[in-house]
């Protein structure tokens, strides 16, 4: 098993160490095969396209497309890199992002992509991308990797915020800058944490990472302020429930809720020690926690109390969300779809 292919069950940052470097010229980027059992592969992210379709993305290059949840089809794509996350603007227009800092594009819904961004030279990969509009987006990555586009991906741009350093690093890297210009350029490519997951909660932009970094923007992206830590571990999703708390999962069990937009936050009382991977809510006030091991636990009460939904099988969930009255995941070993009403 590779360590990228462990990093994307995992979820877990400490693998990407032992990628190994390339050189760009060396590289170029082959078409994901078309395989018969992509959907029972490693997927990683899924998405409701606005009601009219789902969109997985996995190991491999690997993009699904279904307009019912139950039968799969295979999306041509230009990449075999492990794609992480796949976002939409509207009903044709998405983009997806993964290792080699890939990012693709789609303009018919997901059936076919094409490669806007990929740099195996940055060693770097990808976690998580977000479009306000369709001009302007940022897609996210390892050791602080930032991109933005403003004009709808046709260009990337790399960006540097030193906001999301913590008040320490920021000093080290003002001495740097004055002191050592070549090791100052270098440090700003790894000094960053892992910027694991974007939010988007109307204007207000949420971004979670490694070691208990989690940040906030009232502009899209343009600045942020890093939040007060309230976790020493790794965090990988955020999000907002129907009740308005925003919730965090994290390494081991660890989730937190806060009720006054970030600045608070509070543990979860779980007996979960499996590391969750995602969060998410349905219309129905539903709350769902999935991670490693099968973890599957759901609230009714906004976070009070939990259900436990593990799966027997044990095998790792990445995400999931609600699709008409069945909860569709994306796991280790594909697409695994739940009647809700088993879920009661």
């Amino acid at each position: 098993m590779s360590n990228k292919f462990m990093h994307l069950v995992a979820i877990s940052s400490a693998l990407l160490t032992a990628a190994v470097s390339v050189q760009a010229d060396q590289v170029e980027p082959q078409a994901a095969y078309q395989m018969p059992l992509a959907a029972n592969s490693l997927l990683t992210d899924i998405i409701d396209v606005q009601g009219t379709a789902l969109v997985v993305v996995g190991e491999r290059g690997h993009i699904l497309v279904s307009k019912d949840g139950e039968q799969w089809q295979q999306a041509q794509v230009p990449v075999q890199a492990n794609l992480n996350s796949v976002y939409f603007a509207n009903k044709q227009y998405g983009w997806a992002v993964g290792h080699d800092a890939s990012i693709l594009h789609t303009t018919d819904g997901g059936l076919s992509w094409q490669i806007q961004h990929f740099a195996p030279e940055t060693d770097k990969p990808l976690f998580d991308i977000y479009f306000s509009d369709l001009q302007n987006g940022i897609a996210v990555g390892a050791y602080g990797l930032f991109y933005r586009s403003l004009d709808g991906g046709v260009s990337w741009n790399k960006e540097f915020h030193p906001e999301l350093l913590s008040e320490d690093d920021q000093d080290y890297l003002a001495d740097l800058q004055q002191t050592d210009p070549d090791l100052y350029v270098i440090e700003q490519g790894a000094i960053l944490p892992h910027f694991n997951r974007l939010f988007a909660d109307g204007n207000v932009l949420y971004m979670v990472g490694e070691a208990g970094f989690a940040a906030k923007s009232t502009d899209l992206g343009q600045s942020w302020s890093r939040l007060e830590e309230f976790y020493n571990g790794s965090l990988f999703d955020i999000t907002r429930s129907e009740q308005m708390s925003l919730i965090a999962v994290g390494l081991r069990g660890h989730a937190f809720k806060s009720t006054d937009q970030g600045n608070t936050w509070l543990p979860l009382e779980l007996e979960e020690t499996a590391t969750f991977n995602s969060v998410f809510s349905d219309a129905a006030g539903r709350l769902y926690l999935v991670g490693n091991a099968g973890s599957l636990l759901v609230s009714n009460n906004d976070g009070i109390s939990f259900s436990d939904s593990s799966q027997a099988n044990g095998k790792a969930i990445v995400n999931g969300l609600v699709w008409q009255d069945k909860l569709i995941l994306v796991t280790e070993t594909g697409v695994k779809t739940i009647k809700l009403s088993e879920l009661e």
